[in-house]
């Protein structure tokens, strides 16, 4: 069994006072920025406010979002950029900035091979809802890929031996006369002072765990349980907005439909539960939505049923394709009857309403045609090979789509539309990608593509100055 791998940050004794690039933040987007701009020859540090590092990147499950990979090729999935762009513009509302989904599409793959390069391997596909390919990359083992990533990242920034500071936090974007980024303010809580860069890249993450910002924003949210790590409340944002920068579709809050409530922690169910076959039911047993819908219209189905939620439904054959439930089970979320009638009768069902639902949805396999809720995609596998489990569900906040302006340089925009000068924003900080409503296996993504384009613009903006 391969040795547990264990990162140490960097002791506060060797932090220095000036570095060519201050990334703030250690998810996946701020690792890839740093990583990326140190392999340009810069001199980069990562500062990250929580003693835990990985940000919300460690919530993440179900995969990486990409269009026209070798590993689809591999998998006999043609794909393309087009189909892509068109999907996710289409799951959000329309909404989304044109600029960043452009670059976004094409780049994807890009990033997928980047990642490769690192001997960090995504070479298994799944599907999330909102889209019509096997385009959701993931690793061999079927982990999920919030911490499978964040351990990845994590061994090539100590490979590259870059520091990252945990336990400080930054309170201050500084800047020159002209307005031009010069560093930050940081402080552990007993000692604060400046620290200088050429540039800095905001990788702080959204707002997800900041119920006041949340309510400012989405006062109907006020109260939700959230699926986000205690340190996603905008901190970043908040030093953006304090240089003028401007913020975009702050009011677009995405809520996910399946998170796991009934314990004091929050657990997000991931969408490839669902992909590899997994449905849902109500109190009474019945499959009430198309479950590979956008989150937005899965939430409100399950919404409207007004039972506090709903359950997941899915066999040995789909868990042993989402190794996730594995977990899930191990802290006692998950439901097990050596029959649908043991389940049913467990969870209070009605056992014939439960048995229909699951027998018509192994017909709707077979036939590839589901013709009671036009489900499409996640079809390869049925619901027969026992244990059957479940997992009760309701909707919780998971992500905010507004944050930050940027153009496709991920250069961060004032109310004018002009660039800050010396000021980077990559991954959930940024507002507008998305539209209203983020894709499944869409952050992921945008974490290593527009880290990357972080990375590689500061480079460009250090050389010409």
């Amino acid at each position: 069994m391969a040795e547990k791998f264990h990162f140490q940050p960097t002791p506060l004794t060797r932090l220095r006072k000036h570095y060519d690039v201050i990334v703030i933040g250690s998810g996946a987007a701020g690792m890839t920025a740093a990583i990326q701009a140190h392999e340009l020859g810069l001199k980069p540090v990562i500062l990250e406010k929580m003693d835990k590092l990985g940000g919300n990147t460690n919530r993440a499950s179900s995969g990486m979002n990409a269009a026209e990979t070798n590993v689809q090729l591999q998998h006999h999935v043609v794909d393309s950029y087009q189909e892509f762009y068109d999907e996710t513009l289409k799951g959000g509302g329309g909404k989304n900035n044109t600029e960043l989904l452009k670059y976004f599409s094409e780049h994807a793959a890009l990033a997928i091979d980047w990642l490769a390069d690192h001997n960090i391997i995504l070479d298994e596909l799944t599907i999330t809802g909102g889209m019509s390919k096997m385009r959701t990359h993931r690793p061999h083992s079927l982990a999920a890929i919030g911490g499978f990533l964040v351990t990845e990242l994590l061994k090539q920034v100590q490979k590259a031996r870059i520091p990252l500071f945990a336990g400080l936090k930054v309170t201050e974007l500084t800047t020159d006369d002209a307005g031009k980024v010069t560093g930050v303010r940081a402080t552990t809580g007993k000692q604060s002072g400046p620290l200088t860069a050429d540039a800095v890249v905001l990788a702080a993450g959204g707002f997800g765990a900041n119920q006041e910002m949340l309510t400012k924003y989405r006062p109907d949210l006020k109260g939700m349980n959230t699926t986000n790590q205690p340190g996603a409340t905008g901190d970043g944002i908040k030093l953006a907005e304090a240089l003028g920068a401007k913020l975009v579709d702050m009011d677009q809050v995405q809520v996910h439909p399946t998170v796991q409530q009934d314990t004091p922690h929050a657990y997000l169910i991931g969408e490839a539960v669902r992909g590899e076959g997994a449905i849902l039911v109500n109190k009474h047993g019945d499959r009430f939505v198309n479950e590979l819908d956008t989150r937005k219209n899965v939430t409100a189905a399950i919404d409207g049923l007004k039972e506090n939620g709903a359950y997941l439904i899915f066999d040995q054959g789909i868990r042993d394709r989402a190794k996730a439930v594995e977990f899930y089970d191990s802290i006692g979320l998950v439901h097990t009857g050596k029959s649908l009638d043991d389940l049913a009768g467990q969870l209070g069902f009605d056992a014939a309403a439960l048995k229909k639902a699951v027998a018509d949805w192994n017909t709707a396999v077979a036939d590839q045609n589901d013709a009671a809720f036009n489900r499409t995609t996640g079809m390869e596998r049925d619901i027969s090979t026992a244990p059957f489990f479940a997992i009760h569900i309701a909707p919780a906040v998971h992500y905010t789509m507004g944050g930050i302006a940027i153009n496709h340089k991920t250069e961060v925009l004032n109310d004018d539309g002009k660039a800050i000068k010396g000021l980077y924003a990559a991954g959930e900080i940024v507002g507008g990608l998305h539209g209203n409503n983020r894709i499944g296996g869409n952050s992921i993504a945008e974490t290593v593509i527009f880290g990357r384009q972080a990375g590689e613009q500061v480079f460009n903006y250090i050389n010409q100055k």
